[in-house]
């Protein structure tokens, strides 16, 4: 694969005074154009060789485009903030939105490559890395973000001779240290790991674009084209689309298993006995997130189900046996603008609580499958996808520690309505009820359908979904008290 990136391709001086300003021209144009639409964002990954031109190529971008329109992140060491999270934490959060450029120099691929070239990681965790990545950069292409992954090459030869001239100059030898001729002595290593994992990666959807990093001139309008010609094409796909964009139909239920259906909606607990089992669970509860051992885990509750359900008296349920200090409830609602202009998962990601945390979701990353579904406001493609999304997101939450417990408060039709008007008539209760509630019953069914194929596809061995027979509100709190105390335990018994 690098082969190719070895043969000593080089522009001359003329040539690249020449093509240099036209090239400068047309891409503030397309991204002018790109700022505008706003339609999709660009995400641009530097990756390769040390010394083959990855600094100067993003300053070079910079100059060359507007900057203000440019996000560039440059990846170090993980902080204490960064470790306490998810791995892909770090870079979902620095996403563009749409109409805007990322670069990202030093990626999802640098700790992955440079842990096995150490070997301290095997080639199993090295393949599983890759399946995550290709996974993630699915995601984001199937989001519509456009994709260019860059990486910087050279020979062996080439490489040493370039950390030699940038040592003996004054006013470059800063930038080559005891560090890089380190990495140097393990060229032999980074190149199989690397080479590897690019072909295990270059997909249809987001190629590798490998460049020869010997000659700067080459290098510069390599890159500058490619961009180009890239954001040319997704701009003349984006405008060509927009008058036959459509939304998918509402499709029957994928299995057609009614798992709500076997509920038994009968169980109560009596308000004596519901006193003394909540005085129970909240001190069990209040006593494991106070336990030594939950700082090495996170815990995430998401509260899904049916309007009137009764997730909000289960919420403060919890709440009351918690710390303040170290929870928080995000309450999920219709996407804002700046929502709207990243990936689906962005706004969920950005909420993924540190180690020792505990996060209560009111309504969650669900909604697509759910709300947006049944509503059409995406398309068949986009709910059909997001289960995968969805497990794996979760995955990922949970291979840093997380206890993920999914509760679906579910209850009947008829209580529901009872429900619904008696919250008409009380006064402070009033305020919960709305327009809304009324139209998504007249959905009842679809809605029905929806859950059965969400729990269906989404009730895993690492975060299964609880069903809560919510027609009585005191069982329905006590079991979900304490399913989280049984999990918490659990989690904290697998802890060294």
């Amino acid at each position: 694969m690098f082969e190719s990136a070895e043969l000593g391709h080089k522009i001359d001086k003329a040539t690249y005074k020449a093509e240099e300003p036209k090239l400068r021209e047309a891409l503030l144009n397309a991204q002018f154009d790109l700022a505008q639409k706003a339609k999709f964002p660009v995400i641009i990954l530097i990756g390769g060789v040390d010394g083959a031109g990855k600094g100067e190529t993003v300053n070079l971008l910079n100059e060359w485009m507007d900057p203000r329109h440019i996000q560039v992140h440059a990846t170090g060491e993980m902080s204490d903030e960064e470790r306490e999270r998810p791995p892909m934490w770090r870079f979902w959060r620095a996403l563009p939105p749409k109409g805007k450029i990322g670069v990202f120099f030093g990626s999802w691929y640098t700790a992955p490559i440079v842990q096995r070239v150490l070997k301290k990681s095997s080639a199993a965790t090295l393949a599983q890395h890759i399946e995550q990545i290709n996974r993630m950069e699915k995601m984001l292409t199937d989001e519509g973000a456009l994709v260019l992954k860059f990486w910087f090459h050279l020979s062996k030869e080439a490489q040493k001779k370039r950390l030699k001239f940038l040592e003996k100059s004054p006013n470059t030898r800063w930038r080559v240290t005891k560090f890089d001729w380190e990495r140097f002595e393990l060229y032999d290593k980074f190149r199989k790991v690397s080479e590897h994992t690019l072909r295990e990666t270059s997909t249809a959807e987001a190629p590798w674009i490998v460049v020869e990093g010997t000659d700067a001139n080459y290098r510069s309008l390599t890159v500058g084209k490619t961009l180009l010609d890239a954001l040319r094409k997704r701009l003349a796909a984006v405008s060509a689309k927009a008058s036959v964009a459509k939304v998918a139909p509402l499709q029957t239920a994928i299995d057609e298993l009614d798992v709500l259906d076997k509920l038994n909606m009968t169980q109560k607990i009596a308000d004596k006995k519901f006193d003394a089992e909540l005085e129970k669970y909240q001190g069990k509860l209040a006593l494991l997130t106070r336990n030594p051992k939950f700082k090495k885990i996170a815990v995430i509750a998401v509260f899904e189900g049916s309007d009137a359900g009764g997730k909000g008296g289960a919420i403060r349920r919890i709440t009351g046996a918690l710390d303040a200090r170290h929870y928080r409830i995000t309450p999920v609602a219709a996407p804002t603008e700046e929502e709207r202009a990243q990936p689906y998962l962005w706004r969920f990601w950005r909420n993924v609580p540190r180690i020792g945390r505990f996060n209560i979701f009111d309504r969650s990353w669900y909604g697509r499958v759910l709300v947006e579904r049944v509503e059409k406001f995406c398309t068949e493609a986009d709910w059909m996808r997001a289960y995968g999304e969805i497990n794996d997101f979760e995955e990922q939450l949970t291979h840093n520690g997380a206890v993920v417990v999914k509760f679906w408060l579910a209850i009947t039709k008829e209580e529901q309505l009872r429900r619904f008007k008696e919250r008409e008539k009380i006064g402070f209760k009033r305020f919960k009820i709305t327009a809304d509630d009324w139209r998504n019953r007249e959905k009842w069914d679809d809605y029905e359908r929806a859950v059965c194929d969400m729990v269906d596809r989404t009730s895993t061995e690492i975060a299964p979904w609880i069903l809560v027979e919510a027609n009585d509100k005191n069982f329905a709190r006590i079991k979900i008290l304490k399913t989280l105390c049984e999990r918490i335990e659990a989690a904290m018994q697998k802890l060294k």
